[in-house]
């Protein structure tokens, strides 16, 4: 007598299990990689960032161990910061004329964005793949022009 067993089933191992790190409800994964500050010695322009490189670099390190921080001497460049994302994609922002606290409002603004580039959302306009039901009107294919 042949019994009638279900289909053959194969064991489902560990291993063979694999998952992406994504942003969702038990895991954030920040987005920037690394900050780069880039100043110069001599000009007035960069006496700011200096300042808080010298003050406030160590304590915003150890806020945040993901990120990777660099300090670049530029010689007469004006100050600068850059930040570089996980889709590859980077940010640069002219620090010419900030106070050490406008200094620290970028640094955050870096550090919470996305990397993504920015669109504009009142000028983005509704695309639909299907055709419309009726199809495409067109004064030129009624039989009488509308009048007024």
């Amino acid at each position: 007598m042949a019994s009638k067993l279900g289909p053959t089933l194969r064991p489902f191992l560990r291993a063979q299990q694999s998952s992406f790190p994504a942003n969702g409800h038990g895991a954030f994964v920040p987005q920037i990689r690394k900050l780069v500050f880039e100043f110069c010695d001599n000009w007035a322009s960069s006496t700011n960032l200096r300042t808080y490189i010298h003050k406030e670099l160590e304590n915003l390190a150890r806020q945040n161990p993901h990120v990777e921080f660099v300090v670049r001497r530029r010689s007469h460049r004006e100050p600068v910061i850059r930040g570089f994302y996980i889709n590859n994609r980077d940010k640069v922002i002219g620090l010419k004329g900030f106070e050490v606290t406008g200094i620290e409002q970028k640094v955050q603004l870096l550090l919470d964005s996305s990397g993504a580039k920015i669109k504009p959302l009142k000028r983005e306009t509704v695309v639909s793949r299907t055709e419309a039901a009726r199809g495409i009107w067109s004064g030129l294919h009624v039989e009488e022009p509308f009048r007024i």
